[in-house]
């Protein structure tokens, strides 16, 4: 994500592919290298493209324009997939 306040950082996109391209805006968890063993985080690393093991906070949610994702690193596999609704699940505590 590149906004002009902000130095880029990698997200973790909070939506289906196919909606990306008609919405305005897209809501993203964010992602740090500060490691946090928490509900509310998703562990990511090498597997999922990035050079270190980081997590994606999902009690930050931001929504950001299309034109602040620059471009695809990596993806989530189907574990990864579970694991991030049940970060948000603990977000929302549901």
């Amino acid at each position: 994500m590149e906004l002009p306040t902000e130095k880029p950082r990698p997200v973790v996109i909070v939506l289906r592919d196919s909606a990306i391209p008609v919405l305005n805006s897209i809501v993203v968890a964010p992602v740090t290298s500060t490691l946090r063993s928490t509900p509310t985080c998703l562990p990511v690393g090498p597997s999922e493209g990035l050079d270190r093991d980081s997590v994606a906070m999902f009690d930050e949610l931001r929504s950001v324009p299309p034109y602040a994702l620059s471009h695809k690193i990596g993806a989530l596999d189907d574990i990864g997939r579970v694991r991030m609704c049940n970060a948000l699940r603990s977000m929302a505590n549901c």
